[in-house]
């Protein structure tokens, strides 16, 4: 759905909705505990809004772009990054990477990469931008990390998942 909650056709960005009326999906959630605002965010008119952003192609799958919270918007751009960490990923030295936006005063923000090396890498200078020169091969020119930054480990909830919220107050202490 757009942001007016209008249904989008294949190719366009938008939220996820699920329908709740006349009928609850089954296994969805009641409620927000305690939360009445987030109930208010997320349950609007006959849908519940999952805060997932994706493209629907043209057979009627969805293609993954990031939490809604989690978009980078970059000089226009707007920058899953999803799509990013899986190129970053894909070079040899990357154990695990996630991409969060940092403020920028120009660009509004940019793509800013904490990358884990693989045992035996060095973090260095060179390496950051051979990721860079890797990422740009795979992806939009515009969504490659203009920083880079080498961590021993990404911080992470119980169940695994990358905290992104961390990572976006970690820059502000880290040099850059």
């Amino acid at each position: 759905m757009d942001e007016n909650l209008q249904e989008i056709g294949p190719g366009h960005e938008g939220e996820i909705a699920l329908r709740v009326r006349p009928h609850r999906p089954v296994g969805l959630f009641k409620e927000y505990w305690l939360s009445p605002e987030e109930m208010k965010r997320s349950f609007v008119g006959d849908f519940y809004l999952t805060g997932d952003k994706a493209v629907k192609d043209p057979d009627g799958y969805f293609w993954f772009i990031g939490r809604k919270d989690d978009v980078i918007k970059s000089s226009g751009y707007r920058i899953g990054p999803f799509e990013v960490e899986s190129a970053l990923l894909e070079h040899p030295s990357v154990l695990d990477v996630a991409v969060v936006g940092k403020p920028d005063p120009l660009r509004g923000q940019i793509v800013k990469a904490f990358v884990v090396l693989r045992p035996g890498n060095i973090a260095e200078p060179a390496l950051k931008s051979e990721l860079q020169t890797h990422c740009k091969s795979l992806v939009a020119a515009y969504k490659y990390p203009r920083e880079i930054d080498f961590v021993q480990e990404l911080p992470k909830t119980t169940s695994g998942k990358t905290r992104r919220v961390e990572l976006r107050e970690l820059h502000k202490v880290l040099k850059h």
